[in-house]
């Protein structure tokens, strides 16, 4: 699979199952520009995962609901649970090792932890 566009509206289904990854970027963005055919090769290596491309300028407000402040931005995402999110590109061999580690993990542990947190955030709120 390569990887496509994420609108606002599609977001929260997008992400509800399976490895999601998420590519926010600019077209005037050099970083975004060269880190797009290493991500592109990767989508296309990984067709089981969905790589997702999110244009900073055409949505600003799911820019802003991730507090992106520099671009390319990489979040990643497992059966619903945000797992990783970084600032800057990547190179090819890194992404690979970050597929491989989203792969490897383990999704009960990381449930547990994420409710817990989520329980914790919701008393201090």
């Amino acid at each position: 699979m390569s990887t496509r566009e994420l609108t606002l509206a599609e977001h929260d289904a997008t992400v509800a199952e399976g490895i999601v990854l998420i590519d926010f970027w600019a077209e005037w963005c050099g970083p975004c520009k060269r880190f797009a055919p290493v991500y592109e090769k990767v989508s296309t290596a990984n067709e089981d995962i969905t790589f997702a491309k999110v244009d900073t300028e055409a949505e600003q407000e799911l820019a802003a609901r991730y507090g992106i402040t520099s671009i390319p931005t990489l979040v990643a995402y497992r059966d619903g649970i945000p797992v990783f999110s970084q600032p800057g590109a990547l190179p090819q061999p890194a992404l690979e090792d970050l597929v491989g580690q989203l792969r490897g993990l383990d999704m009960t542990e990381v449930r547990q932890r994420y409710d817990e947190a989520m329980a914790q955030q919701g008393q201090q709120a």
